[in-house]
């Protein structure tokens, strides 16, 4: 039928969602919104059984997702500098794309740490609960790369490739489904994980940045609109990155015995 047809799929792909009067809702921003309100109301629900205040999670939460954002767009617009510098206006104009998740990291990471601190919360233990959540918000904003028609990988031939979708002119890899059930599948990971015996504080979390960095090392390799680092692919040199340093943290925090048995009542 004609509308399984991935060119007429692609072909009415409508990035707006909705339109209040002179406002228009993007697919992008309300599935990051989604992702969000699943984020904050997973993370009370998780925090409540751990004995953590809910208020105080919910001021973390707020200032991490604040953080995320800008730290997200910024990066993203530091290696597309020469474009940025050329078209100022277009700096903030988050709503057509262009958010970094690794820049979303350093600064949702350096945010929660600060709010730890503050609220004497331990880091590892709330790192714990928001990973899964994390990594299934990641799952469900990749689709909005589906409405921009954006983060999608090199053309290839229909008969080698039958799940090739008509993106941008062509048949091509669709890289944001990949790293979608990927990210999916490292979700029901972490949640598996999380309620195993030997799984000790802030091991999930560190799963977390194995195993996404990981599938986004590989899945990278297929995308055509990558942020490089001169020949390099920056997505991939910071996985790599990560995945050495979380799993030498890991061994760091095992071997030292900082990586306490985790309170089971917050599972």
């Amino acid at each position: 039928m004609e509308w399984m047809n991935p060119s007429v799929l692609f072909a009415a792909v409508d990035p707006i969602a909705f339109c209040i009067g002179p406002v228009c809702v993007r697919w992008y921003g309300l599935l990051i919104a989604t992702a969000l309100l699943i984020g904050a109301v997973g993370g009370c629900y998780a925090c409540r059984k751990a004995g953590i205040d809910e208020d105080d999670f919910l001021t973390i939460f707020m200032v991490m997702a604040v953080a995320a954002i800008i730290g997200a767009r910024a990066y993203y617009v530091i290696f597309n500098l020469p474009y940025y510098l050329n078209h100022p206006d277009q700096i903030i104009a988050v709503w057509n794309g262009g958010l970094a998740i690794h820049g979303g990291l350093i600064a949702g990471v350096f945010a929660m740490w600060a709010g730890c601190k503050y609220y004497k919360i331990r880091f590892w233990q709330l790192a714990d609960i928001l990973a899964p959540l994390m990594i299934l918000g990641q799952a469900i904003g990749r689709w909005g790369n589906y409405f921009n028609q954006e983060a999608y990988g090199f053309a290839v031939d229909k008969a080698d490739v039958p799940w090739a979708m008509w993106i941008d002119g062509a048949y091509r890899h669709p890289t944001f489904l990949y790293e979608s059930i990927w990210n999916l599948l490292v979700f029901f990971f972490l949640l598996w994980l999380a309620r195993q015996l030997f799984t000790r504080e802030g091991e999930v979390a560190l799963s977390y940045l194995m195993l996404y960095s990981v599938g986004r090392c590989v899945i990278e390799s297929f995308r055509t609109d990558s942020l490089m680092l001169g020949p390099l692919r920056m997505a991939q040199v910071m996985s790599l990155c990560l995945i050495a340093g979380a799993f030498l943290v890991l061994l760091y925090r095992r071997k030292t015995g900082k990586a306490l048995f985790r309170n089971k009542k917050s599972l």
